[in-house]
Parts: structure tokens; sequence; C-alpha cells
């Protein structure tokens, strides 16, 4: 008796597991009703901080002081040099790159922040820029690298060093098996004589607050087009149809 009901239950766990595995078509319908109505809701409230953002006044226009010149496309780079000019008899070519310096840092980092903006928001983060240096000599392998902060009404180096122009990145770089090139002590190791002539030599290059106006300016324009790009993307990867 015991053995023939085996049998029997087994089946009936069988068709059991068969029929929930199974979900019935008014299931599926409900499940893509509510997959489409959570679509809609954010393909809605992404349309209105798009129109949002986009109705946001630029900031006035404004010109990089001279020599600087802009690289053509920088807006449209995830990365790269915004300004570029040449210098002295040598031909030294100076590229800089910009980002903000609360994206670069962590909090606390930088002792010179509660001089920029004290509310420590976005009046202080747009205040407070970080500057990628690149200065390098025609015929030569190497490029002398700075990182800075940059001020209304100064600018600070963070760090130098000496490295290849072939390296891939300066974080790739220092992040390699064995240590890489040696980048020479800690900046604010340095003797005070040394760190001032060295303020000074990227000074006389043209690094130094005026060029802040231009390079908020200009970076305050690439975070608006980034943000409305990013709406665009975001929703069209919404609204795509399955293929």
């Amino acid at each position: 008796m015991l053995r023939r009901a085996a049998p029997t239950a087994a089946a009936l766990c069988r068709r059991a597991v068969s029929t929930s595995a199974s979900p019935s078509p008014t299931a599926e319908a409900t499940a893509a009703a509510s997959s489409s109505a959570v679509n809609s809701i954010l393909l809605r409230s992404l349309k209105e901080h798009y129109l949002e953002v986009s109705k946001m006044a630029p900031p006035p226009k404004t010109s990089p002081p001279k020599p600087f010149t802009i690289v053509k496309g920088a807006l449209d780079q995830q990365s790269g040099p915004v300004l570029r000019r040449e210098y002295g008899d040598a031909g030294e070519e100076i590229s800089i790159s910009v980002a903000r310096l609360a994206n670069i840092l962590p909090a606390g980092a930088d002792s010179d922040s509660d001089a920029a903006g004290g509310d420590g928001g976005l009046s202080a983060s747009i205040s407070q820029l970080f500057l990628h240096v690149d200065i390098s000599k025609p015929g030569t392998g190497k490029s002398l690298q700075f990182l800075c902060g940059l001020y209304p009404d100064a600018v600070g180096i963070h760090s130098v060093c000496l490295r290849s122009k072939s390296a891939e990145s300066w974080e790739g770089n220092m992040a390699s098996k064995g240590g890489g090139e040696y980048r020479g002590r800690i900046f604010q190791e340095l003797d005070e004589k040394v760190r001032d002539a060295l303020h000074l030599y990227i000074e006389a290059r043209g690094i130094n607050e005026k060029l802040f106006p231009f390079l908020q300016a200009w970076l305050y324009v690439k975070d608006h087009r980034n943000l409305i790009r990013w709406f665009k993307s975001v929703a069209t990867f919404i609204s795509e149809p399955k293929p």
C-alpha cells in the first residue's frame, strides 16, 4: 500500500512545482502593467528635471588669459586638457586640465577649503578647482606634472613630479607594481624655499588666480552639458523596447 502511494505523492509534488513555476497569463499581465507604470513615472520625472535644467541660464562668456587658448573639442571629452600655451625660447608646451576639487580630494584634505566658501555647499565646490598642469619640452621624453588647487584669489600646489610622457595616467603609474618612477618627496615636506621656488615657477608660466573666472565658467558649462546628456541617455535606455 505504501509502495503504491509513494509514486502518486511524488507525481503530485512534481505537478505542483510545474504549476507554480509557470505564472498565469493574468500574473504576467499584472507584472508587465506594473513595470510599465514605474517606467512611465520615471520617464516623466526625468523629463521634468531635463526641462528644469535646460532652462538654467549659462554664466557670462569669458575668455582665458592670453596667451592660453582653448583646446578644440574639450567640452565634449570626458577628460583631458582644457587650455594650452607655449612658453619661453625652449618652446615649452603647457596644458591644463580642470575638475572640481571636491571630486578629487577627500573631505578635510585641503587645509584652505574653509577660505573658499564657509557653507561647504555648491558655492564652495564651484569655488575650489583642481588643476592638472603638464609642462613638457620638445624632444624630451619627460613632463613636469603639477597638481594644484585653484581659488578666486590664490593657487596652491598639492604635489609635483617628473614622469614619462608615455605613462598612461597619473593614478595608474602610481599604482603600478614596483613603485614606478621615483616621484620625490611629499610637497609639504619639501624645504620652504623649494616650495616657494616651485610656486614662482608655475606663476611665471601663467598658472595663477587669473585662470579662475574662465575655468569656473567652463566647468559649469561642461557639467551642465553632461547632466543634459545623462537625462537623455537614461530616458532612451528606459523607453527602448525589448530586442
